[in-house]
């Protein structure tokens, strides 16, 4: 049983079939809309997702299949909405991740044994001249000293041996040995990139959050254990001479448990981090600070409403009227002069059809208050036009182990590539002359490499080498 899923998980075709059935999850998670991370744990923000998701799938012929109410019920179950974070998907990854785990246990006993296994002697045909990268050095031109110093100023490493009679002596030099092992190191970066992406599915967090300025926003849930409070203390956006933005930031705290524990003023690229959580400075917009007052003249209600919608390109937003059932929508307009004016409208509750109807209309200019007669019995001040910041905020356990993984994948790369092996057999015989050989990995120019160590023997022995010409080597 072992030896089988042994021979199943080191099985090339195995590994096609998993990676193929990756690529086929990536396209579905690619090609469908996919729920954002935040609203995975909010289940109202989950179920409002899905209501999107059915008004935009309902009824669409996708590919000749049609897709109505029932078919996306029957995605949501499979997870096709949220493949990056599907169990099954996380499971896809981890099995891959064993996979290469096990290849990689599997091949390393071999590799091993590959680049510490030396021969010093070989036989003389290993050196027939009609093979790649051969030559000699015919009568006593060299001698064994001359060899061995000429591949050590190369940096080889040397090795001799002598035949039992003492009429061949066999110099060695080799370079780079070990470097081979270094492809485990590749092997090593992809399995951590394979795992932390699996950690990052499973556990990473990642939530869009649009706070006015002088607003509080909880970063996750409310009623997560240690929950994170954002605070916008101020948000700057100033402007260019020619009226584009010159940059955009946000006096940004953090609380937890009622205490400050992070202050900064982000930027774009200038995130703050704390307690692993990332607040990106993302996006902005305005905003509009207004006070509600009742009929008895009690404040029901003040702070900015966010205007993050948009209506026939106006900056919209809602606010339900605290102890009434009147919401409001609120628009942002200019007049023909290109003053801003507040435009403000009440919605009261839902009809049985469906519909609310539409109880009052009016406009207030900033500092203005609304006649309390017109605007449903509640006086509505525009105290000051404002603005929201919009913050990507990410929790990823899974970045260390991606960045050790990336860290392992270009070492590994390096070492593989820019040092490859090179080996040189020198066979010297008692009548004098020496046969070379020369045997190297494929990323290097053997026939450059090998020129090179002819030239410098030439040098010292005043000859010039003896090779098969091109007719020879080919007969």
């Amino acid at each position: 049983m072992g030896r089988s899923i042994w021979r199943t998980l080191t099985s090339v075709r195995f590994a096609v079939l998993q990676i193929t059935l990756l690529v086929v999850a990536g396209l579905i998670g690619t090609v469908l809309r996919q729920v954002p991370g935040s609203a995975l744990r909010d289940p109202a923000a989950y179920a409002a997702e899905m209501a999107q998701l059915h008004q935009r799938y309902d009824g669409l012929d996708l590919l000749g299949i049609q897709i109505g109410p029932g078919m996306v019920d029957l995605f949501e179950r499979l997870g096709f909405f949220r493949v990056f974070a599907a169990p099954w998907f996380v499971a896809l990854l981890s099995l891959l991740v064993l996979s290469i785990f096990v290849c990689t246990l599997d091949r390393t006993p071999k590799l091993w044994r590959g680049v510490r296994r030396v021969t010093v002697e070989q036989p003389p045909a290993f050196f027939d001249r009609r093979l790649p990268e051969r030559a000699s050095f015919s009568e006593a031109q060299l001698t064994g000293a001359e060899v061995t110093a000429v591949l050590r100023g190369k940096r080889y490493r040397i090795r001799r041996a002598v035949s039992d009679d003492g009429s061949v002596t066999w110099i060695y030099g080799d370079r780079n040995q070990y470097m081979k092992m270094a492809t485990l190191l590749t092997h090593l970066g992809l399995i951590l990139f394979l795992a932390g992406g699996a950690v990052t599915a499973a556990l990473g967090f990642e939530t869009v959050v649009f706070v006015g300025e002088g607003q509080t926003a909880p970063v996750q849930a409310v009623g997560t254990p240690g929950n994170l409070m954002v605070k916008n203390i101020s948000f700057e956006a100033p402007r260019r001479a020619n009226g584009a933005f010159e940059d955009f930031r946000t006096d940004l705290a953090v609380y937890q448990d009622g205490r400050q524990i992070a202050r900064k003023t982000i930027r774009v690229n200038d995130p703050l981090q704390v307690q692993g959580f990332v607040f990106h400075q993302n996006t902005f917009g305005p905003s509009a600070d207004i006070e509600v007052h009742d009929d008895d003249g009690r404040l029901v209600w003040t702070g900015p409403i966010i205007l993050a919608g948009e209506v026939a390109g106006l900056p919209q937003g809602f606010l339900t009227i605290p102890g009434s059932a009147i919401g409001m929508l609120l628009f942002l307009q200019t007049d023909t002069m290109g003053t801003p004016l507040l435009a403000l409208t009440g919605l009261g509750p839902t009809t049985s059809d469906g519909s609310s109807g539409i109880i009052f209309n009016a406009r207030l200019g900033v500092g203005a208050t609304s006649d309390p007669t017109v605007t449903g019995g509640y006086a509505v001040t525009w105290t000051r036009p404002g603005a929201w910041t919009g913050m990507v905020i990410k929790n990823d356990p899974g970045a260390p182990i991606i960045w050790t993984a990336f860290g392992a994948l270009i070492v590994g790369l390096m070492l593989s590539f820019y040092f490859p092996r090179r080996r040189v057999w020198a066979r010297l015989g008692s009548q004098g002359g020496v046969q070379l050989a020369m045997l190297t990995d494929r990323y290097v120019n053997a026939e450059r490499e090998f020129a090179g160590l002819l030239e410098d023997l030439s040098a010292r022995s005043g000859r010039l080498p003896e090779r098969a010409n091109v007719l020879e080597a080919s007969a």
